[in-house]
């Protein structure tokens, strides 16, 4: 009788070991998820701001305003546009 108590018992404490280990694990593996989805939160936030900087740094009226200070460009004159029609056939001959 004596035996089959203690087999009981180790059987019992193997069962518990393996729940508080199982138990851990899971909290482990939550934690982890929950520090992932951050940080996915963190990265699409921060894609919206570099989107936004990127639709600011190449809007036309920026990239003119540097041409002109930096680049020393200017727009030609009204007599130097030409404007090309390329009608309904496309490109050239």
């Amino acid at each position: 009788m004596m035996r089959i108590n203690l087999v009981l018992l180790a059987a019992l404490i193997a069962c518990a070991l393996s729940l508080v280990t199982s138990r851990h694990e899971a909290r482990r593996l939550f934690v982890e998820l929950e520090r992932g989805e951050s940080r996915a939160h963190q990265y699409e936030t921060e894609y919206g701001q570099l989107q936004l900087e990127q639709s600011t740094w190449g809007m036309p009226a920026r990239v003119e305003k540097i041409a002109r200070e930096k680049g020393r460009m200017q727009l030609p004159p009204s007599t130097r546009i030409e404007v090309v029609d390329i009608g309904k056939g496309g490109g050239a001959p």
